[in-house]
């Protein structure tokens, strides 16, 4: 089992390398733009070029880069170039945020799509008809569509969420449920109905195998043979997909986050890209996908645990 995970690690490792590094080539070359954003139109030519070379925007990209990756490695992400505050300041302040976002809708995901799903597919008949019918109708309308029809029915027609804002957990437990209810329940609808409508196809789909029919046989209950054979031989298609609905939420989190005026990272992460700051969009870069490789490696670990197959990949 060893050996799964450590290539795995590595795996990651890799992917980290590779996403922070195109990213940071996509940034690169607009030296001269970034530092008279920084100045203020009216900069002279010798102000600009004393900008770029204060930033260190005159260096080569591998040079750079490799600045940037020894702070990741010593824990300093650098300052941004046009408030001068550090990234870890403004990453602290705003994580916080998303994250209750997208692992409150996972959590939620998790429990209600094995529910859904499990359910269509053992009753199947009008169940699971209307199971397919809402979760096809989850799945087409957007998140931030959503998130304005809930707005306006239950925050504005029925105020019972604030429609915007956001309280901290620390501060408040109780002020933070309530402030981010109608966000999550935006990114929920459209989660479930993905992971729910794979959780169904797969149980449907071992529920076919010989072996199920077989122990069906020998007299073993439903109970039992759901629980302990056709879920556990299931989870590895709803691991995947639950694994790769946290890149969807954090994708869709940007646009919940506009609507309800929370303030997480996509709305530095628009206007730190629109500017150029690449000390901040790099942060935030590097945070999105250590969440994501940390979601799906846990999601590895999971199937590995289930299913023995998993481990001689």
């Amino acid at each position: 089992m060893t050996i799964p995970i450590l290539k795995k690690l590595a795996r990651a490792v890799a992917v980290l390398l590779v996403v922070t590094f195109v990213t940071f080539c996509l940034m690169f070359g607009n030296a001269e733009g970034i530092a008279r954003g920084v100045l203020g139109l009216s900069a002279t030519e010798s102000d600009v070029q004393r900008e770029i070379v204060k930033l260190g925007l005159d260096q080569p990209l591998f040079v750079q880069y490799g600045k940037w990756l020894l702070g990741v490695v010593t824990g300093d992400l650098g300052h941004s170039y046009f408030t001068g505050q550090s990234v870890n300041d403004a990453l602290a302040t705003r994580v916080p945020v998303t994250l209750s976002l997208v692992l409150g809708t996972l959590i939620l995901t998790l429990l209600l799509s094995v529910v859904i799903g499990v359910a269509a597919a053992i009753f199947g008949g009008w169940i699971d008809r209307v199971v397919q019918f809402l979760t096809v109708l989850g799945a087409a309308v957007p998140a931030f569509i959503i998130g304005v029809v809930l707005v306006f029915s239950f925050a504005i027609a029925i105020p019972l969420f604030p429609a915007t804002g956001y309280i901290s957990l620390a501060d408040d437990p109780a002020g933070w449920l309530h402030s981010i209810t109608l966000p999550v329940a935006a990114l929920l609808i459209g989660s479930v109905a993905s992971a729910a409508t794979q959780i169904r196809g797969a149980v449907l789909d071992v529920q076919g195998k010989d072996f199920v029919r077989t122990l069906r046989a020998r007299g073993i209950s439903e109970g039992p043979l759901l629980f302990r054979h056709v879920l556990r031989n299931a989870s590895g298609p709803g691991l995947t997909v639950l694994s790769l609905q946290t890149i969807a939420l954090l994708g869709g989190a940007v646009f919940v986050e506009q609507i309800f005026a929370l303030p997480g990272i996509g709305q530095l992460a628009n206007t730190s890209a629109q500017q150029g700051d690449v000390p901040i969009v790099m942060g935030i870069v590097l945070v999105t996908i250590v969440f994501v490789l940390i979601v799906n490696l846990l999601g590895d670990l999971a199937n590995i645990a289930l299913n023995p197959k998993a481990r001689t990949r």
